[in-house]
């Protein structure tokens, strides 16, 4: 009996016993496939019957190259790069990982990304290095004393990161979020608001949604334009939720002090995109939310997700219900 095949696309862990181990009462093989292998004809060969994802888009046409696929579990907790409609449509499962302990690092990301640009950082490190002495007072600094944080979107992650940011000495933290209740807000001592409101007021902006089709490019030129020239932008969610080119042109413009960008709208980053080349702006690659324990409880969650459906039942997790 041929043993089934459990595929990963866009394979990005040093290794896979994790998944080996949860899996080894399945009698699987599992198959990496590389970024530079075209999916459709590495996916009709292995024919899986589940597929772990990380950025890759999971369509339909890679959907259909997989007749015995049962399940599609993306390592993390946006699934905006699966069809989920298609994937129903098949009566293939999609699931995510929405919990593997990473408010603690996403948040912690913010703060650094927030940090390294509030006191000039890199570029201090660049100068110094290049023989400059004496350059505190060569770019402007703000003062941050009773600053005011905005979070668009304030889940578990937005929440640990006004914990962080009111360590720091942020009084007020104004929140964009209508799935956020009167009630959880008042518990949390956040103060809900519109989104115009949060854009003028907040001297820091950090992201925390979900990319869907309403918060695409919710931070966009009309927003960005309503922001304070000493504001900053963090972005360590997803990248589609901000215009780039209007985020970079107001960076370069002087309209706002700076951005930490650690997620793009296109993923690897191209070497063309504005906010690689933008005024103070810092940015890495998508790993806000890693450390060694974060990484071990991802694998190990999605792995069992699958288990779940060979064995029968449903995801913990399901995105697309049927």
């Amino acid at each position: 009996m041929t043993r089934q095949t459990i595929a990963i696309l866009e394979p990005g862990y040093a290794a896979y016993d994790t998944e080996a181990s949860v899996l080894a009462e399945q009698d699987v093989q599992i198959a990496p496939v590389a970024p530079e292998t075209e999916a459709v004809s590495a996916l009709q060969t292995l024919d899986p019957v589940a597929i772990l994802v990380r950025e890759r888009a999971v369509d339909a046409a890679v959907i259909d190259a997989c007749p015995n696929l049962k399940v599609v579990v993306r390592y993390g907790v946006g699934v905006d790069n699966i069809d989920l409609d298609y994937a129903q449509s098949r009566g293939i499962y999609v699931a995510n990982v929405p919990d593997y302990g990473a408010e603690n690092e996403v948040s912690e990301h913010a703060l650094a990304l927030y940090l390294a640009l509030q006191r000039r950082i890199p570029s201090r490190d660049l100068e110094v290095r290049q023989g400059k002495w004496g350059i505190g007072q060569a770019a402007l600094i703000p003062s941050r004393e009773n600053a005011t944080l905005g979070l668009i979107g304030c889940g578990k992650i937005g929440l640990q990161a006004a914990q962080k940011f009111r360590a720091l000495g942020f009084t007020a933290v104004l929140v964009f979020d209508p799935y956020l209740g009167d009630e959880a807000a008042a518990a949390a001592n956040v103060q809900k608001v519109d989104l115009a409101e949060l854009c003028k007021a907040a001297d820091v902006i950090s992201l925390h949604a979900p990319l869907t089709p309403e918060t695409r490019h919710i931070l966009d030129a009309e927003h960005i334009a309503l922001m304070k020239p000493t504001s900053i932008v963090i972005n360590v969610s997803r990248g589609g939720l901000v215009d780039e080119p209007a985020l970079a042109n107001a960076l370069n413009q002087g309209r706002l002090f700076g951005a930490g960008i650690d997620v793009f709208e296109q993923e690897p980053v191209a070497p063309d995109n504005p906010l690689l080349h933008s005024a103070n702006t810092i940015v890495s690659d998508h790993a806000a939310w890693y450390s060694e324990r974060s990484v071990a409880v991802l694998q190990r969650n999605a792995a069992e997700e699958i288990t779940r459906v060979l064995n029968g039942d449903q995801p913990k997790s399901w995105k697309n219900p049927w």
